[in-house]
């Protein structure tokens, strides 16, 4: 392969490596390709002038640490049986994220992981009787499971009063209420954590990061390369780069840059867009009384991250209280995008599955409708169910994140439209994207292990990278939900090296 003739005749770069997007998921591949092999150019562009300002932002997502101990969405009932395996799937990635950031930590590329993670109980929270019967049967199935063993369940008021007693002040006494609880829950600021991320990677030899860059041309050539220009949006200068590799993590905005490549395995995608909105309480007393992430079930017809909760936060080094999510619509793909990006992404391939997924969620676009004619008072009404003492001046509304969720093709359906995220990658591993949104950035490092056996599969079987894995995820290759030995061992390490002994923020009991 010549380097020195190209078609443009413009000054043509050659890195291994080019990531599109400064998210948790770019920093994280970016992460584990140079701790993999530290001779790799990596070059990272970002259209924004600020690392992980959209999705991956403290306040454009729940930052729960997605670790399916409260949120009864990845445990849904199928006639009247709880269905666990997306939550044991979920609760398994989460540890294995934490592993890794353990190492960094270790390695001291990142220091004080206070600033991105703190210790704070994940809590489930129903009322009704049929409700209740699901969450004991919920309980029943996961405690039986290594990971989740110390759930405790309660239909005891009074022990809900020890744990959440803002949300059981006025509370009606004859309501039938039931609770669990996990004590090793967390807290999770990814936009601190990716920033601190990039600026490990961004100090490495051989990594360029670019910032307010677009991508604004891709093209596979002939030698199985990928030519790609990005633009200066300061001085609208371009370069040009001739990559092995390419990595689309730009969130909302990675949708649009798939078809720009042109894959056959990226055909019939397309993108859903969903806003979200929370309550932020402003009043100091308020928030002091509440120390937990606290989960309830959706109302029927919402979609899946609609899932109501009442959150302590830990956002640089405070403590904030929010409630929500509410659901909002916009045509926009990314919070800083633009009105025209969905209905720039509708082309040939993906009109039917995009019409089709919408006929068939005529209940979800009602209720998306429905939650953004929402009055401030209907808003006072959906938070009073968990805070009965709620008052409208103690609480502001604020923007949260641009998410798109994934509309796919579908041989029996026309389309579907997929919660959560999914890997599309080019058969000969030379591109990848990451379509869709939560729990994604709990998961992260699953996700991004799973695209480096996608896309690197000779080298991920080698001994040099499967033995650098092991010391970076300490239970690489082995299901820590069979084994609780294993379980125990790792959680004790990760939970020592990250300081997640005890909540360094706790309420007066």
């Amino acid at each position: 392969m010549s380097h020195f003739f190209h078609i443009h005749h413009k000054a043509v770069s050659h890195p291994d490596v080019v990531l599109i997007g400064t998210g948790i998921m770019s920093a994280t591949l970016g992460l584990f390709l140079k701790e993999l092999d530290p001779t790799l150019r990596i070059e990272i562009y970002e259209r924004l002038d600020k690392i992980a300002a959209e999705s991956s932002d403290a306040w454009n997502n729940a930052g729960t640490g997605h670790s399916a101990f409260c949120e009864l969405n990845y445990t849904p009932a199928k006639n009247g049986k709880v269905d666990i395996t997306k939550a044991l799937k979920i609760a398994e990635q989460f540890e294995v994220s934490k592993q890794f950031w353990a190492y960094l930590i270790e390695k001291k590329y990142i220091s004080d992981p206070h600033t991105f993670i703190n210790a704070i109980p994940h809590l489930s929270f129903v009322w009704g009787d049929e409700n209740v019967n699901y969450l004991k049967e919920r309980h029943k199935q996961l405690s039986k499971h290594v990971l989740f063993k110390d759930m405790i369940y309660t239909e005891d008021a009074s022990l809900m009063q020890k744990w959440f007693p803002l949300m059981m002040e006025n509370r009606d006494k004859k309501q039938k209420l039931a609770a669990t609880r996990m004590e090793i829950g967390t807290d999770m600021n990814f936009g601190e954590l990716t920033r601190r991320l990039f600026n490990h990677l961004a100090s490495l030899p051989g990594v360029s990061l670019n910032m307010n860059h677009e991508v604004v041309f891709l093209e596979k050539m002939k030698n199985g390369n990928w030519e790609l220009e990005a633009k200066n949006l300061n001085n609208r200068e371009k370069k040009t780069h001739e990559a092995h590799f390419i990595f689309i993590g730009a969130g909302g905005g990675s949708l649009p840059l798939l078809e720009k490549a042109e894959i056959p395995e990226g055909d019939g995608f397309g993108g859903f867009p969903v806003s979200g909105q929370w309550l932020v309480c402003r009043n100091e007393e308020v928030i002091k009384k509440h120390a937990a992430k606290v989960y309830g079930k959706a109302e029927v017809g919402a979609p899946p991250m609609s899932v109501p909760h009442l959150d302590t936060r830990i956002i640089d080094g405070k403590k904030a209280l929010l409630f929500g999510p509410y659901a909002g619509f916009s045509t926009k793909f990314l919070k800083h995008g633009s009105f025209m990006d969905l209905p720039a992404s509708l082309q040939l391939d993906n009109l039917i599955p995009i019409v089709s997924a919408g006929l068939h969620n005529i209940p979800l676009t009602k209720y998306l409708i429905e939650q953004v004619r929402q009055s401030p008072e209907d808003r006072l009404e959906a938070l009073k169910k968990f805070v009965p003492t709620a008052k409208m001046e103690d609480w502001t509304l604020e923007e949260a994140g641009q998410r798109v969720q994934i509309i796919k093709k579908d041989h029996e359906e026309g389309g579907v439209l997929e919660f959560g995220t999914e890997i599309v990658s080019a058969a000969d591993g030379s591109i990848a994207a990451l379509l869709g949104a939560s729990p994604g950035a709990s998961t992260s490092v699953s996700i991004m292990l799973d695209l480096l056996k996608k896309c690197f599969p000779d080298r991920m079987k080698s001994d040099l990278w499967t033995n650098k894995l092991k010391e970076i995820i300490p239970s690489y290759g082995k299901p820590l939900d069979k084994d609780q030995a294993l379980c125990e061992n790792v959680r004790e390490r990760t939970h020592r090296i990250l300081d997640l002994t005890e909540a360094k923020y706790t309420v007066p009991a």
